[in-house]
């Protein structure tokens, strides 16, 4: 700044480098009377560098997930979208292929397509209505195995010199099922006019050798029937019962009522005590024994062989509920299943601010507890399995026209839902059942049970006033040849009373058709 005559500053000439003060000031304004303009923001190259490489690494990551999604689809949902019925691609192998067969493991065709001399196709099931849940059918859309397997069935593994044949279809691929026709017509058959389910499960294995629902239908009759199948008053003829049929387990829940107290109480369960009146109280709820029955002192061993109702809401009342719920949890309850098969989840709602009712109610298998015939079937599995449950599985192989293996399902784990300990202390529970408690009329020299029964109360609907209108379904599973367990047995019957009424002896007649179609083979 240099001082005027009048004693005022100006500024310096800036070229004359006394002061650099910038030209643009808020307000300021030029030589010329105009407003400065604001100068441009400059973006060093570092800066922009990161720019881009965060876009660059947004279109990675887009990609990769696109990727990831191409080979998930590829490996997990490939074969579910080429089962789809909806799936156009599927429809157009018709004028190339003929429809492959459905056979049970003895070699019965439970599925075929015939074909007349004017090529027209026919679906048929020669077993009718034996087989229908599992194998399912084709008109108005595709059940069962007919649509789990609709690809294998729909593409045909022959040599390639057969399928450049013009002049005719080739046959698609054969499923075999793990399915024994003897014991499926023989557990039909035993389930009668009830209605239900029964489930027969090779332990050591995991293969299905029976699944039955009943009421039921004929796949060869579907078009003729379809509006009666889907009418709200028809029973729900269309529903597998064996694994999506929701139930309170009753009884048969003290399995894991049984071994939630026992991993609670380790090293001192075996002095369990309880004085049985035929009826315990607590606060507002009162559980009673059937009919009543005081069954005096029992131990656990004596309250499971008995099914003692009050012994297990005693012993419920006792219990870690978080411990319980988690227990469930591991035996997969409120979640997913181990099959293909469309099912319903179990389904298991005790925690620790549940009511004493709760607890009680719950830990004889009653309150807001429910659960499939398959599921109590994996369950039992796990015990005669020594604590393992194999992967069930329906499937055999799949194999082309000629005979030529194509896939084979293999064994395998799928978990371990309990220790070996644990699983022979149970085995020996569910063996007294059997010897001398509610599963005794399964006793018999040619082979042995171990089982528990189970007689599971619902209300039914309509009910009117204050008295409930009360049904009971009868429960049973259970294994043979208990040292070294063949099969596991599930089985419900639908307001058949207690389980020793009508469930049991149903069991007994697949027990008794599994050891003499064995001694027949």
């Amino acid at each position: 700044m240099k001082k005027t005559g009048n004693g005022n500053w100006r500024p310096a000439d800036s070229s004359k480098g006394d002061l650099n003060i910038p030209d643009f000031v808020s307000g300021a304004q030029g030589a010329s009377g105009q407003t400065p303009k604001t100068p441009k923001r400059t973006v060093s190259k570092k800066q922009r560098n990161k720019v881009y490489g965060r876009v660059a690494y947004l279109f990675a990551a887009m990609f990769l997930a696109l990727v990831g999604y191409m080979v998930y689809f590829q490996t997990e949902l490939a074969d579910e979208m080429r089962a789809n019925p909806n799936n156009s691609k599927m429809e157009e192998q018709k004028q190339y292929v003929v429809r492959g067969s459905i056979y049970s493991s003895d070699g019965e065709i439970l599925a075929g397509t015939n074909v007349d001399e004017e090529g027209n196709e026919e679906r048929v099931y020669p077993y009718g209505s034996i087989f229908s849940h599992v194998v399912g059918y084709t008109t108005n859309g595709k059940a069962g195995i007919e649509a789990i397997y609709n690809t294998d069935l729909m593409t045909s593994n022959v040599s390639i010199v057969d399928q450049m044949d013009p002049s005719q279809k080739v046959r698609g691929d054969s499923v075999i099922l793990t399915l024994d026709s003897r014991i499926q017509m023989a557990a039909e058959s035993a389930l009668g006019a009830y209605r239900g389910a029964a489930v027969v499960i090779e332990a050591s294995t995991g293969r299905i050798l029976a699944m039955v629902s009943k009421p039921d239908f004929d796949p060869n009759e579907m078009a003729e029937r379809w509006e009666y199948l889907i009418a709200e008053d028809a029973g729900s003829p269309l529903l597998n019962r064996a694994t999506q049929g929701l139930y309170p387990p009753g009884s048969t829940f003290k399995i894991l009522t049984t071994l939630a107290y026992i991993r609670q109480h380790e090293t001192d369960y075996q002095n369990y005590s309880y004085n049985c009146e035929g009826y315990i109280s607590n606060g507002d709820v009162t559980v009673q024994c059937y009919d009543g029955e005081a069954h005096g002192y029992e131990d656990l061993m004596g309250s499971f062989q008995q099914s003692c109702n009050s012994s297990f809401a005693n012993i419920g009342l006792g219990l870690d509920l978080n411990k319980f719920a988690s227990l469930c949890k591991e035996f997969l309850f409120n979640g997913s299943l181990p099959t293909s098969m469309p099912y319903s989840e179990s389904r298991f709602s005790l925690n620790a601010d549940s009511s004493y009712g709760d607890m009680m109610t719950t830990s004889i298998g009653q309150g807001d507890t429910l659960v499939s015939p398959f599921h109590m079937a994996l369950i039992t599995c796990a015990v005669a399995n020594d604590g393992i449950l194999m992967y069930p599985y329906v499937v055999q192989q799949v194999e082309n026209v000629q005979g030529v293996s194509v896939s084979k399902t293999e064994p395998m784990q799928y978990k371990r839902l309990m220790s070996a300990q644990e699983a022979q202390i149970l085995k020996s529970y569910m063996r007294s059942v059997v010897e001398g408690g509610t599963g005794s009329y399964l006793w018999n020299d040619a082979y042995s049970v171990a089982g528990k029964t189970g007689s599971a109360e619902y209300e039914v609907d309509g009910n009117t006033g204050e008295e409930k209108n009360v049904s009971t379904h009868s429960w049973f599973v259970g294994f043979s040849n208990v040292e070294n367990p063949d099969i596991v047995v599930s089985v419900i019957a639908e307001d058949g009373g207690t389980g020793s009424a009508a469930a049991v002896p149903i069991a007994k007649a697949i027990f008794d058709e599994y050891y003499k179609s064995v001694a027949d083979f």
